[in-house]
């Protein structure tokens, strides 16, 4: 009696490259970095340690002179998240943008809906978005998910990203936050993007041909 196939991703049966991306030709994307998911209405589970290997990420970038993106929600003035006129909105200290990098104000979780990034990043002449943010099963799956749409490849950095307990979809219980975070970048690494787990694995990259 056999057992049950090992699972394999869609991308490696298309034969899709599984080689995260060269800082030489990417950009990075920085999502929802704000306070709202810090010391806000919406906590995220693992923040602090994500924060810190986001700051890892910004730095080797920088260091790397790789295009940095800055995507950022924004609701209605007087709206329960993200009200722009308050602190939630503002951006966390270690992950805020520097002079020089762009800033994308966005209104949905796909931080390119609406708004001129996909344009912004193709001025780069890069095709490749490493991405990193908050939350992991909304604003980060739903870029990298659109991404693919529009011609790039994404390597999500997933010790960068952060997510919480969600309720139940049955309406009864708690789907804990490392469930969503593990279903949603196996999820996203079927087809969409290369999940590597941090940024040491962009140190080892950058010291390979491109």
């Amino acid at each position: 009696m056999t057992g049950r196939p090992v699972p394999e991703t869609l991308a490696r049966m298309a034969g899709l490259s599984q080689i995260p991306a060269h800082p030489c030709g990417a950009v990075l994307l920085l999502i929802d970095a704000q306070r709202e998911y810090t010391t806000g209405k919406v906590p995220l589970a693992g923040i602090d340690a994500a924060v810190e290997e986001g700051a890892r990420l910004l730095a080797f970038a920088r260091g790397q002179a790789m295009p940095v993106f800055h995507a950022i929600h924004h609701g209605k003035p007087g709206a329960a998240l993200f009200d722009p006129l308050q602190d939630g909105a503002a951006f966390i200290t270690e992950l805020a943008p520097r002079d020089g990098e762009t800033v994308s104000i966005k209104s949905l979780p796909n931080a390119f809906a609406h708004t001129p990034l996909a344009d912004l990043v193709r001025a780069t002449g890069r095709r490749e978005i490493v991405i990193a943010g908050f939350a992991t099963h909304m604003c980060v799956s739903a870029t990298a998910r659109s991404a693919l749409d529009h011609g790039f490849r994404t390597t999500v950095v997933a010790a960068a990203t952060a997510t919480r307990d969600l309720p139940h979809a049955s309406g009864a219980g708690v789907t804990p936050a490392a469930v969503i975070q593990e279903g949603t970048l196996a999820a996203l690494s079927d087809r969409f993007s290369v999940v590597i787990q941090d940024t040491a694995a962009l140190l080892r990259r950058a010291a390979q041909p491109a």
